[in-house]
């Protein structure tokens, strides 16, 4: 016979569908029924562990503290379908190394139904983690790590004061994270860690204040990663390395196939290095081909982002689409892409906005947009106003075969457009001047170096200027 407390924590469960009253083989058992105190000072590791390994399946936490030693393995091949699941009143407290929960499969397929054998859906398909704290007490420990799993779901969970809040390792497929709170770790919120991972959706998060970085890849192979509707703040440190809040590094690997999309992405501008997204783009085929690749195929949609010293870098990045977006207090730079190619910069906001002064940054932002030893790219249709204490508003540096249309490039301190040593650029369209009345007017636009480019049926107010034999000017006024 359970006991009244335990029947009530189940049927509180049940009725925000959390888990069942009953399953078919009787009511859902609580990690108290293996021995775990809960009380924050007893060890209730070996508890928890006999809990997972019992096969119970759902296993609840009631409120409580728990703490552990050592990691709990849930080796899915061995317990089967596993649920860790809480009513948001149950804190785990990590006070060993290593992860909180480490959940163990056996796949080595694909996302391809025919890859997944029996014993993956017989056994391990969906582990669960749904309404926990997680928090730690040791300076190497983790909150969950992935290995081998198969349609691993984690949400309503907060995970903090960790190193890295979710981590991701080996092989896995079909991640879904979701309502997370992943706040103040000291490395990633969540780590793709060198590993084989294609359908990842990370959707609805607060992803804040991790030094390590945001949402980071790092090598391994990564495809499908859908990053949707989450606020991503300060994941970055003056203390740490340069990070980023959403950070793709092809190092050792390759990253591809990802969607950032209708997320607010800021902070902190005091750190060296900081971003909002950073692409490195230089990767490899694979471990036994190095031959150097430009990774992308990188859709940047309807984003907020300020606050940081680059909004966007780039570094040899291939097939990356920003539109939608609106910039802010890029203190080095909105945009800096360097040798990179098909980059596609549609419709977006490049402003500054007097709202912000009562920051007491007005006017220490440089923002502003560079292009560096990149080819290919399509420039088309966004607004920039009031880049101050810059050399140009946009530049272009060794580029070729790129083409601006459509631009608005208003009030900025610098030369509105500035083409150095580019080639076979074409510039239509743009409307580019300075009609401040307390600022003497600067060049409109300026080349210098190059050849073979065209400038045609541009509003240049303040004026051109360009080096014999750079460009053909025809139809500007």
């Amino acid at each position: 016979m359970k006991s009244p407390a335990l029947f009530l924590v189940a049927l509180t469960l049940a009725m925000h569908n959390l888990v069942p009253v009953c399953s078919a083989e009787g009511q859902s058992k609580s990690v108290r029924d293996f021995g775990a105190s809960g009380d924050g000072q007893a060890d209730d590791t070996a508890a928890i562990q006999k809990a997972v390994d019992s096969g119970e399946g759902a296993i609840v936490f009631a409120k409580g503290s728990y703490r552990l030693s050592r990691s709990v393995t849930i080796d899915l091949d061995k317990a089967g379908f596993t649920a860790l699941i809480a009513d948001g009143t149950a804190k785990i407290v990590m006070a060993g190394s290593g992860p909180a929960f480490h959940f163990v499969g056996t796949h080595e397929g694909s996302a391809d139904p025919a890859t997944i054998k029996p014993n993956v859906w017989e056994k391990q398909r969906m582990p669960l983690v749904r309404g926990l704290e997680i928090t730690g007490a040791h300076p190497e420990a983790d909150g969950i790590e992935a290995t081998g799993t198969m349609q691993l779901t984690i949400t309503e969970t907060v995970i903090h004061d960790l190193r890295h809040a979710i981590h991701l390792t080996t092989r896995n497929r079909n991640i879904l994270i979701s309502a997370c709170h992943l706040y103040h770790n000291t490395g990633c919120g969540v780590f793709y860690d060198h590993v084989n991972l294609h359908q990842s959706n990370i959707v609805g998060c607060h992803i804040s204040y991790c030094a390590g970085g945001g949402v980071v890849t790092r090598g391994g192979e990564v495809r499908n990663v859908q990053i949707g509707t989450c606020d991503i703040e300060s994941n970055m440190t003056p203390e740490a390395p340069p990070t980023a809040n959403v950070l793709i590094d092809s190092t050792d690997g390759s990253t591809d196939e990802v969607a950032i999309t209708g997320c607010t992405l800021q902070h902190n501008n005091k750190s060296p290095g900081s971003a909002n997204i950073r692409v490195i783009g230089r990767g490899i085929t694979s471990t036994k081909n190095t031959t150097g690749t430009q990774e992308g195929h990188i859709a940047i949609i309807g984003n907020a982002m300020s606050d940081v010293k680059i909004n966007i870098h780039l570094q040899h990045a291939r097939g990356v689409s920003i539109t939608g977006n609106t910039f802010w207090e890029g203190f080095e730079h909105d945009l800096l892409i360097e040798d990179s190619q098909a980059i596609v910069v549609g419709p977006n906001d490049f402003d500054r906005n007097p709202r912000y002064v009562v920051n007491g940054n007005w006017s220490k932002d440089l923002n502003g947009l560079t292009f560096r030893n990149c080819a290919d790219c399509k420039l088309s249709g966004f607004l920039v106003k009031g880049v101050w204490k810059k050399p140009a508003a946009v530049s272009l540096e060794k580029c070729d075969r790129c083409t601006l249309s459509d631009l608005s490039i208003l009030d900025s301190d610098g030369i509105g457009l500035w083409m150095k040593d580019c080639t076979r650029c074409r510039v239509s369209e743009c409307l580019v001047r300075d009609d401040r009345a307390e600022k003497a007017a600067t060049l409109s636009l300026k080349i210098e170096g190059g050849k073979d480019n065209w400038v045609k049926g541009n509003i240049l107010t303040n004026g051109a200027e360009s080096m014999p034999d750079a460009a053909t000017l025809e139809g500007n006024r």
